[in-house]
């Protein structure tokens, strides 16, 4: 059997402890304010994430300057967790240049916005705030911002979401890394106030799945805040796994594209 490496999260992308148990790497990380847990296999290990994370430091030598990498996914797909391992597994293997890794949901708008404004869903107007995470409730205009100022190369602020109070917290984080790469729902959606975000990056990533896995994973997400099932599913069909098919209908061809199984684990599609 594989070796597999056990990750748990709370907060912000950063680790903050690392213990071997036997066969086993367990790391907590902060991931967006929610306690996860992912397994990654010897296989995954070898044959997707260290090639990646090499071809990524040899494009940072061959560049001389930053680097800015993309990965979309659509909702509990495990982009947050896989980025902080990824971020992890750069800095704790010999040879490999280090990884920063940042988020694109901290350009949500406040929640105060969100309960002011409106957005189109199937025709009708609608409460931003009943569908919070869907496309339109993202500042782009700000988010394109910030990402050339990343793109140039610039030592620049980078703001964060908190599941525990549920609003962005501004300058959270300080962008400083050679090779940054960036995790978001909607980063290479091809919608025409979206699309152009792509050109910012030197390499893309994206993950797919099948609609009725994310659906059982986002399901037992919410219900985990204790949510009765009922209202968790309504919830999930109105909101999140509409996202999550908006990403998987509109993700443009990636660099490189990964499936995500049933079983948590990620295999390589292209």
């Amino acid at each position: 059997m594989g070796r597999f490496y056990q990750a748990t999260g709370t907060q912000f992308l950063i680790v903050i402890d690392v213990a071997v148990k036997g066969d086993n790497m367990e790391y907590r990380a902060n991931v967006n304010g929610l306690d996860v847990l992912a397994s990654y296999s010897d296989g995954s290990v070898a044959q997707i994430f260290l090639p990646l994370l090499r071809y990524l430091g040899e494009l940072s030598y061959k560049k001389g300057s930053r680097v800015l990498a993309m990965l979309a996914a659509p909702p509990a797909a495990g982009k947050s967790t896989l980025g902080a391992f990824l971020e992890h597994l750069s800095r704790c293997t010999p040879g490999l240049s280090p990884l920063q890794v940042i988020g694109m949901d901290g350009f949500h708008r406040h929640q105060d916005y969100l309960e002011t404004h409106t957005m189109v869903r199937d025709g009708v107007q609608v409460p931003m705030a009943q569908f919070k995470g869907a496309p339109e409730t993202f500042d782009v205009n700000l988010l394109r911002a910030a990402l050339e100022s990343v793109a140039s190369g610039e030592d620049c602020p980078w703001p964060a979401y908190d599941r525990t109070i549920h609003d962005p917290i501004d300058d959270a984080l300080r962008v400083t890394g050679d090779i940054v790469l960036v995790e978001g729902n909607y980063l290479l959606l091809d919608w025409p106030e979206w699309k152009g975000l792509r050109s910012l990056a030197d390499y893309t990533m994206a993950i797919t799945a099948d609609p009725k896995v994310l659906r059982e994973r986002l399901i037992n997400r919410k219900a985990s805040s204790g949510m009765p099932r009922a209202e968790v599913e309504e919830f999930v069909e109105r909101s999140d796994l509409y996202n999550a098919r908006t990403v998987l209908a509109h993700t443009a061809s990636p660099d490189l594209m990964l499936r995500l199984l049933s079983s948590g684990e990620y295999v390589r599609v292209s």
